[in-house]
């Protein structure tokens, strides 16, 4: 009778192996379970992205004020009544190439 005991619980635990550990086991049904939900997360990011560049193209498409506000930053256009003014910053050194050339003596303005 002991034997047939142990025979059994071998059994049980041979037909409970690949629950555990095989290939459709709770731990690999665990971890299917995070990466579906990290990817959930993803798309969720990635429509919201997808909704604000829709936007932008319908507003480029329909509206004249994106394309001026692009115009604008990216080009540094202005209008035409419009009167420019560049504060710079006193911290950062300037490049002497955007610096104006002094004025000598052998230069005809000075003269």
């Amino acid at each position: 009778m002991r034997i047939l005991a142990i025979v059994l619980a071998l059994v049980i635990a041979l037909l409970q192996w690949p629950l555990w550990v095989g290939k459709g086991s709770w731990l690999r049904v665990w971890q299917l379970d995070q990466e579906l939900a990290d990817k959930k997360a993803g798309n969720d990011k990635l429509r919201e992205r997808n909704g604000a560049l829709s936007a932008e193209v319908q507003d480029l498409k329909t509206g004249t004020d994106a394309i001026e506000e692009r115009a604008r930053n990216e080009l540094g256009m202005i209008r035409k009544d419009e009167v420019f003014f560049q504060i710079l910053d006193r911290s950062k050194p300037v490049a002497p190439s955007t610096l104006p050339a002094p004025l000598s003596a052998s230069t005809p303005a000075a003269r």
